[in-house]
């Protein structure tokens, strides 16, 4: 049977993925994407979706405990953690069907199948119905990402369980280890924690959520452990020792390493959450000419490969490993394979979010990083306990930290630890987009009473005009 052709080829359809053949698809090229498990790939079904309808749950169960502080009454407050991780599961499956509507929308042809390129321009799908070969001058990687497993840390699903267990898990955790505070690990500490889990995080960093500035790690350490986590830093697991019973549960007693010092804990389950790999294997990338580094594939700051016609883009092209940086490389390359001249992604202005209890998010440099590239820096701060609406919502903890250049009033960068500031860090990812300068958002006039105003207030404080504190 003769190879189909068509102009784009997309391999993988998550978010970076998908959106890459819809907008080949808007730019009349004609389309195939193929999927060897589930259309919206990790993000929608495993990832970052799935997390936040559990991590609502969370909030919400934890705002009914606080209803006296807001004149109201609950009682029996309870959980039933099928209906909760059934709702994750519910609002996963939505999601990915009308990825499945929008194929159908912008006439994408969708192949279920594992993919491999056996030569320049060719793709072969293994289906279950046999091999599919189909051919294009163009072909998008957009493999994504898996959980990175260390030696003597493997989850086998009962006492260690990867992401993906701890989205659907057996039992609720009574002594809970989590490997890693990063953004995952973090996140399902927060909701585990929340639901009543005695919650350990170790990380091997000098502090937790290390890539945030260290202002901001240090708030969250300081909130973590008041609501009753326990949080060791410099500290590495060097291997877990497995008893399970019966009942598929067990104990797993830790062996903890700090400061040259070996200590056992144990724990019913632990969540190893330890970064990422990317999918390279199987794809036939060596033999092509793909250049790997450390499971990644390099690109160029247009995500070309190297192979004439090969781009690579979202997790399996390197950090920042954040859907939302793998869409917009995604629109950029079917751009550039229009033959339009889309401007390349500046990592720097990439917005990172976390969305624990409180929620951080960042854009740009740490005050550190700002010191080290060799800017003169003014810094600025505002408390939420200054804002009213913050004080309204009886979220008056956290903070947001802004970071000049002290020449030219650049925006550097802005950090924030907090309720919503997920949704309000976009601003000043606007902000470095247009290179604001401090002058234009002190002339800004945000509205009254929102929690945006202080990130007014912190701009202001940089240059000692803060009003409220």
């Amino acid at each position: 049977m003769a190879a189909k052709a068509y102009d784009v080829i997309v391999i993988g359809s998550g978010p970076g993925g998908y959106v890459a053949a819809i907008r080949a698809a808007q730019l009349g090229k004609s389309v195939a994407i193929v999927e060897r498990e589930n259309l919206g790939g990790i993000c929608l079904n495993w990832g970052c979706i799935p997390t936040k309808a559990l991590l609502r749950s969370a909030e919400v169960f934890h705002l009914m405990h606080r209803a006296k502080e807001f004149g109201l009454a609950a009682t029996g407050i309870s959980y039933d953690l099928d209906a909760v991780v059934a709702r994750s599961r519910g609002v996963a499956k939505q999601l990915s069907g009308g990825i499945g509507h929008l194929m159908k929308k912008n006439k994408i042809t969708v192949i279920m199948g594992e993919a491999s390129l056996p030569g320049k321009g060719k793709v072969s799908v293994k289906t279950d119905k046999g091999t599919e070969e189909l051919t294009a001058p163009a072909i998008i990687l957009a493999t994504g990402a898996r959980a990175r497993t260390l030696p003597g840390l493997e989850a086998d699903g009962d006492l260690v369980w990867t992401y993906r267990h701890a989205l659907q898990p057996k039992r609720m955790p009574k002594k809970l280890l989590v490997i890693g505070s990063g953004a995952i690990g973090i996140e399902f500490a927060s909701f585990f924690n929340t639901l009543g889990a005695d919650t350990t995080v170790v990380e091997v960093m000098d502090r937790v959520l290390p890539v945030e500035d260290a202002e901001i790690s240090a708030f969250a350490k300081k909130a973590f452990v008041k609501q009753g986590m326990k949080i060791l830093e410099k500290t590495t697991v060097k291997k877990l020792d497995k008893a399970p019973d019966a009942k598929g549960g067990g104990k797993v007693t830790a062996h903890l390493e700090s400061n040259g010092k070996t200590e056992t804990m144990e724990f019913d389950t632990v969540i190893s959450a330890v970064g990422i790999v990317g999918n390279v294997e199987n794809l036939g990338l060596e033999a092509l000419g793909v250049k790997i580094d450390r499971t990644h594939v390099v690109t160029d700051e247009y995500c070309r490969t190297g192979v004439d016609g090969l781009y690579a883009i979202g997790d399996i092209a390197g950090a920042p490993w954040l859907a939302h940086k793998a869409s917009h490389e995604g629109v950029m390359v079917a751009e550039l394979i229009a033959g339009k001249h889309p401007h390349p992604i500046k990592p720097n202005s990439i917005a990172g979010c976390t969305y624990c209890h409180p929620q951080v998010a960042s854009v740009g440099l740490t005050e550190a990083k700002a010191k080290e590239a060799g800017h003169a820096i003014k810094v600025g701060r505002f408390p939420f306990i200054g804002n009213g609406k913050a004080i309204a919502l009886g979220e008056a903890e956290g903070m947001i930290k802004t970071i000049f250049d002290a020449k030219t009033g650049e925006l550097l960068g802005a950090h924030m630890i907090g309720a919503e500031v997920t949704e309000l860090i976009q601003g000043y990812v606007i902000g470095r987009q247009l290179e604001t300068t401090e002058e234009d958002l002190m002339h800004t006039i945000f509205p009254h009473p929102t929690l945006s105003e202080m990130m007014h207030e912190s701009v202001l404080d940089a240059y000692g005009q803060v009003i409220h504190m």
